[in-house]
């Protein structure tokens, strides 16, 4: 009969088992993203895609937010995305011995779907869990692929989102007068409509319920299936790749690192940047910056993501930045709570069961809230694992997928 110990691949995973640059890489990304998210907290939904749709963007303003587009927007998740192809590896190398690999992925991917769901519909619609869950479903299908043909599959899927970006975009162009019309609302919503949005935002967590489980809904349905799955699947697979080829790991050359770089800062943030030109030389327009204005973008940012990367590698790599990549390796280590926790503070922030701040923040001020919880998540992280095996969601997740209780407290106290 069996017995109540723990087997070998339900145990925490020991230190020297774990890859330290993973978690540095997925800790520098999860504070990463929140430069991009806070925007959605923090503002109305359109303003997201279309900046000119709220607030000031002059100034500082604007230069705040063609920074974060050009270094940050889909790079963050492009390297998140990445990383979660990367995890689905590791877990099933660990899991292959017991035979049980493939129920522990599909219960786990499962799990991470509900999280999801309860994550965008009651907190903040602006959640990515339900798509890694959804894409994780189909990317362990590609685990046996070699690299070659996971990087070739990975760029299939990105290509298919981008055709289909492109496709709505045509049939935009081709549009009558009318149609084209509801696209500019949603695109540029009229003042009372942003009003409405602010005034529900603003409001209670009742009155926030019904906007933001549409806005989820919305995002969770025909856009998922036709855009953003696929992209996200494509970005998981080359993630794949990149582990299988020990880019992930901090042990390629310091020429390979630098070649990265780079590629990402001098080719991916040119094109990347034109693409910022020439939407404000379209004025912005729905019949261009809707589905053809992102597209720059959206590959430019697999270049940035990779000089990213190759950054962090480096630093990683380097013994004077140690005291940095230790703080970010647990924050990737809770990456899950840490994700979570980002939008319990931004939602207490900008919510109306909190200070009610949501459409008063401009584009500087969002950054200093950032950089706000960046230090608060940097010194409470290390204090934490201190105490823990795992972040309080990672524990739950982990505990629900081997369905049993994991450790969680450590006996005796060392260092993170």
């Amino acid at each position: 009969m069996e017995s109540s110990a723990i087997h070998p691949e339900q145990q925490p995973t020991s230190e020297a088992a774990r890859i330290t640059s993973i978690d540095v890489l997925r800790g520098f990304a999860v504070l990463g993203i929140l430069v991009m998210n806070v925007q959605s907290f923090s503002m109305p939904i359109a303003a997201y895609s279309n900046p000119p749709a709220y607030g000031d963007l002059t100034g500082a303003n604007l230069w705040t937010w063609v920074v974060a587009h050009v270094f940050v927007s889909q790079k963050m998740i492009t390297i998140f995305s990445m990383l979660f192809g990367a995890g689905i590896l590791l877990m099933a190398e660990r899991a292959e011995a017991s035979g049980r690999a493939t129920l522990l992925h599909y219960r786990r991917m499962g799990w991470l779907i509900l999280f999801g769901l309860l994550h965008a519909h009651l907190l903040w619609y602006g959640d990515i869990l339900y798509a890694y869950g959804m894409c994780g479903l189909v990317a362990y299908l590609f685990r046996n692929r070699p690299p070659a043909s996971l990087f070739l599959w990975g760029v299939v899927f990105i290509a298919i989102a981008s055709a289909m970006s492109l496709a709505f975009g045509l049939m935009v162009q081709s549009a009558p007068p009318q149609a084209v019309a509801a696209f500019e609302r949603d695109w540029r919503p009229p003042a009372d409509e942003i009003a409405a949005e602010i005034d529900a935002y603003r409001g209670g967590w009742l009155d926030q319920l019904r906007l933001r489980s549409e806005q989820a809904f919305s995002l969770e349905t025909l856009p998922f299936f036709t855009i953003i799955g696929p992209d996200v699947l494509g970005r998981m697979l080359l993630g794949m790749a990149l582990y299988r080829l020990g880019v992930f790991s901090a042990r390629r050359s310091r020429g390979f690192y630098l070649a990265l770089i780079a590629l990402g800062f001098l080719v991916g943030v040119s094109i990347s940047a034109l693409g910022v030109y020439l939407n404000f030389a379209a004025g912005w327009d729905v019949r261009y910056s809707f589905f053809f204005g992102s597209q720059l973008n959206g590959w430019a940012s697999i270049l940035v993501a990779l000089g990213w990367v190759g950054a962090v590698m480096l630093a990683c790599q380097t013994r004077a930045l140690a005291p940095v990549t230790r703080r970010l390796a647990a924050v990737g280590r809770m990456a899950f709570s840490n994700y979570i926790l980002q939008t319990l503070i931004c939602t207490t922030i900008f919510y109306g069961h909190g200070l009610g701040l949501f459409g008063r923040v401009d584009r500087v001020g969002q950054i200093a809230i950032v950089v706000g919880v960046w230090v608060v998540q940097l010194a409470i992280s290390p204090i934490w694992l201190r105490n823990f095996h795992y972040g309080p969601l990672e524990w739950l997740w982990r505990s629900l997928t081997y369905w049993r209780p994991q450790p969680f407290r450590r006996v005796s106290k060392g260092p993170a």
